[in-house]
């Protein structure tokens, strides 16, 4: 059936997902680095940059690098080296060995540990949080006791089960790399992510809370995990009056200019944060009495960034909807909807939002990695799906089921009641 969107006119200027909210400061920072003539690898910026985000998240050590993903591989090969030792020559750090890894999460979070030839062992989903689910993780040490190395994410900028996790990786002697790429000012029990983890790492992506267009950065509060990091940043060049070099490094270094950005940027981060706080409340509030709930995150232990407002349909309220590799199909039906019916709708009226990340273990890229859930081996209990009405899959079902709202900070509450008027005709009947 076509759904009733009469008397609602498109936006004449888009509403994104998220995109850069840019103040002046930024070009500020910008204009230095080219009045001094420090554009590349090195100058105040970066100092700056380093010192601004190790003295918010309250670690002892940043290292400014080009890219979230970039953080995470030195992560990665960090903790490889720290677990089994240097590497042989043409071999990554993890070569043969199993990682425990986010499942619902951005690839970005997975591929450093194929960079460094480990094999990700993917762990299903809870649902209070939507991040890595401590039984299940309990559940892969039991399948996999060998295992010594966890890469847990906080998705869309909630904060996981921390306490749990960590209890577990401690009694299992496993090391956490904590990928708060979406988290930065996300806090649990008062203390800011990207200090839980032996190795952590942040992202600077145009999209993220802060930008510098691109870029990440290393946390740590080892001195000489920063120096290894800073080091390997710069195509691990020796302390040596000529080029020399004795391991393999990479070209990872942030630049000043967009250190920069990210500088002007680390002054608004607490006002981005109230920003998108508000439009996950006004989201909340202007779609009580719909058959949706919002992302969770636990109220009493943690305080997002609320990166991204997020959206879930109930089963029973859910059109028939088939998704293949790239293409979907849904019948639209009365009173009910579905992510697909929810995205095209508002995509018509000139407002951008996505799907939930597709889970790792459903991507053809790692399709035959191992799978565990709460349940156990999760490649087992995927076949079936659901039990008793409960879906066994949490992370699929969160992805068939769930939506990314439009969350821009520079929508308007008036734009953003449009929004939420569209998607309550979604549900009509």
């Amino acid at each position: 059936m076509e759904k009733n969107f009469n008397g609602i006119e498109p936006f004449e200027k888009k509403i994104w997902l998220s995109s850069p909210t840019m103040h002046g400061e930024e070009l500020d920072y910008i204009k230095e680095a080219f009045d001094t003539n420090w554009l590349s690898t090195v100058g105040k910026n970066i100092n700056e940059c380093e010192r601004m985000v190790a003295e918010y998240v309250g670690c002892k050590y940043a290292v400014a690098l080009s890219a979230g993903t970039a953080a995470l591989h030195l992560c990665v090969k960090l903790a490889g080296e720290k677990i089994y030792g240097m590497a042989k020559p043409n071999e990554g750090t993890l070569r043969g060995h199993k990682v425990f890894c986010s499942d619902m999460t951005f690839d970005a979070t997975v591929n450093p540990v194929a960079y460094e030839d480990g094999e990700a062992v993917f762990i299903d989903t809870e649902r209070d949080t939507w991040n890595m689910d401590p039984v299940a993780l309990e559940k892969a040490f039991e399948i996999y006791p060998e295992v010594k190395l966890v890469v847990i994410a906080h998705l869309y900028g909630t904060p996981g089960k921390i306490d749990e996790i960590r209890a577990i990786c401690d009694k299992h002697g496993a090391l956490i790399i904590e990928d708060a790429a979406e988290s930065l000012g996300a806090t649990y029990k008062g203390v800011q992510t990207g200090n839980f983890g032996n190795y952590n790492a942040i992202s600077f992506n145009g999209n993220k809370i802060i930008t510098g267009s691109s870029g990440g950065m290393f946390l740590t509060d080892s001195r000489e995990d920063c120096d290894k990091a800073r080091k390997w940043s710069t195509q691990s060049r020796e302390d040596a009056p000529w080029y020399q070099h004795e391991e393999v490094g990479y070209n990872y270094r942030m630049s000043n200019i967009i250190a920069g950005i990210v500088r002007g940027q680390m002054l608004h981060l607490d006002e981005h944060i109230a920003q998108k706080k508000a439009i996950y409340e006004r989201y909340k509030e202007g779609l009580k009495g719909l058959p949706v709930t919002m992302n969770p995150y636990d109220e009493e232990k943690s305080e997002p960034n609320f990166w991204l407002s997020c959206m879930l349909i109930d089963k029973d309220a859910m059109c028939r909807q088939v998704r293949g590799e790239r293409d979907v199909l849904y019948i639209s039906e009365e009173g009910k909807s579905c992510p697909t019916e929810i995205l095209e709708a508002i995509s018509k009226f000139n407002a951008e939002g996505r799907p939930i990340w597709k889970p790792m273990h459903m991507q053809p890229i790692y399709r035959n990695s191992p799978f565990v859930t709460a349940k156990g081996n999760g490649r087992a209990v995927t076949n079936a799906y659901i039990d008793e009405g409960e879906a066994l899959d949490v992370g699929m079902d969160i992805f068939e089921r769930g939506l990314c709202l439009p969350s821009d900070n520079k929508m308007t509450p008036d734009q953003q009641d449009v929004i939420i008027e569209i998607i309550r005709r979604c549900f009509d009947k």
